[in-house]
């Protein structure tokens, strides 16, 4: 199926447009799989899921990376220079205003209240651009079977991403390929990984060596952010976690608090969740220090994708890559089906944003509602959940939700997130945050 030709400017308007309403991590790829292969077709539903297969074997963050990708698919290295730039910018700039607000006024809490219903409007159109991809993915039982293996090894053995998605573009070359591919993909598999696993070891060396100046120089700041795109894999958070364990306890550049405080900001910022290290930047330097950090953690992803992709388009009539892809691609709807569970109960953490998850999945299916009027409904919703009256329905259903019954075995959560033993009683019935705004 041919897909229509892009110009840059039509490029820089969607992925502006995407990066100022997006919001939640692996979700961000669910708006990018609705606005630009559902809705213009700009890739096909195949080469989206090779996409998405590539960003999550490179070290960086994932949903910028695709952005790299599509716009290099459709307008070549300019295309994807101006895809990722665009997607990022309405970040930043956000980011910017909320970290000189905070410096001046504080958090704002009316932008977590919004957020309280936009997050299981995320989650629902990630839903819907997960099992929409899989209906194109998987189309044998070996491909089944392979999607389940990959998400019980994420689940229950400490096989990482990229191992997960190595090995199964391994079986893939085995099943429609040659089994001597195949060994020789796993032989390669092996040294990788031990490449790789040292190289990424070597990232805390000249972190902690530099921890003695704990201000750290602008040059510092670009520095450590240009190691962490380049060298942390597993996407945005086990960025965000390598970000927190540098900067509050080896470098000591902001307190926990702070951290935190900045981690709230990059929650209700749209695009990437990484823009934290510009709010990081901008509380030792201000601006400037802002936009180093910014295009620092972003600079490696870049480079990475603009090298890859010419070599990748080379190499596509290979009967062997075709195999692997062909076994990578239910591993990655495997690897999104446990991404999507595991934030569920972050972005649905009750009954009603259960109800507004299961309206978004029913729109999205049934009608050709835009993710945008999605997005501002759900940030209404929230703002009316919290801030009038239904904010004391909800915490009463949910208290007569968190007092029937115990479940006969394992283990209940109560809708303030504690973990409540079967028999026992909970600390409090009504989640704290409508206490702390409704009290």
């Amino acid at each position: 199926m041919s897909t229509p030709r892009v110009g840059l400017a039509e490029l820089a308007r969607v992925f502006l447009k995407i990066g100022a309403m997006s919001y939640g991590g692996p979700a961000i790829m669910g708006i990018m799989q609705h606005e630009l292969q559902e809705k213009r077709g700009w890739v096909d539903k195949k080469q989206f899921v090779d996409g998405l297969a590539l960003v999550n074997m490179l070290p960086g963050p994932g949903a910028t990376q695709l952005g790299i990708f599509i716009g290099h698919a459709k307008a070549g290295v300019a295309g994807g220079i101006v895809a990722g730039v665009c997607f990022i910018l309405p970040a930043f700039c956000i980011m910017l205003a909320l970290a000189g607000a905070y410096a001046a006024w504080g958090a704002v809490p009316a932008m977590r209240d919004a957020f309280y219903g936009i997050g299981p409007v995320m989650l629902g159109i990630f839903a819907v651009a997960v099992y929409r991809l899989g209906r194109n993915a998987i189309k044998d039982r070996a491909q089944i079977a392979i999607g389940v293996a990959t998400v019980l090894a994420l689940v229950l053995s400490p096989v990482g991403l990229i191992v997960a998605l190595m090995l199964a573009g391994c079986v893939g070359i085995a099943l429609y390929d040659t089994r001597g591919h195949a060994l020789v993909g796993m032989g390669v598999l092996g040294v990788g990984w031990l490449v790789t696993s040292a190289l990424a070891g070597t990232v805390t060396l000249p972190v902690a060596a530099t921890s003695s100046a704990p201000t750290g120089s602008l040059t510092d700041v670009g520095l450590f952010f240009f190691k962490v795109g380049a060298f942390t894999f597993g996407g945005g958070l086990s960025m965000i976690a390598f970000i927190e364990a540098q900067v509050v306890g080896h470098l000591a550049w902001l307190s926990p608090q702070e951290f935190v405080d900045g981690l709230a900001l990059g929650q209700v910022t749209p695009g990437p969740i990484l823009m934290v290290a510009a709010f990081v930047g901008f509380k030792l330097h201000g601006a400037v220090g802002a936009a180093v950090a910014a295009m620092a953690i972003f600079l490696p992803s870049f480079i990475m994708m603009l090298i890859v992709l010419p070599l990748l388009r080379r190499a596509g009539d290979l009967a062997w890559l075709k195999a692997f892809m062909r076994g990578v691609a239910p591993a990655v709807i495997g690897a999104l089906v446990v991404a999507l569970v595991q934030m569920a109960p972050h972005a649905a953490p009750d009954w009603f944003t259960w109800v507004v998850f299961a309206g978004t999945v029913a729109l999205l299916l049934r009608t050709k509602t835009g993710v945008l009027t999605l997005l501002v409904g759900g940030g209404m919703l929230g703002l009316i959940a919290r801030r009038t009256a239904l904010a004391g329905v909800i915490a009463l259903v949910g208290a007569w939700v968190s007092t029937a019954p115990p479940v006969q075995a394992g283990r209940a959560p109560t809708l303030s997130g504690e973990i409540v033993m079967p028999g026992s009683e909970p600390a409090y019935i009504i989640p704290p945050q409508y206490l702390a705004t409704h009290h």
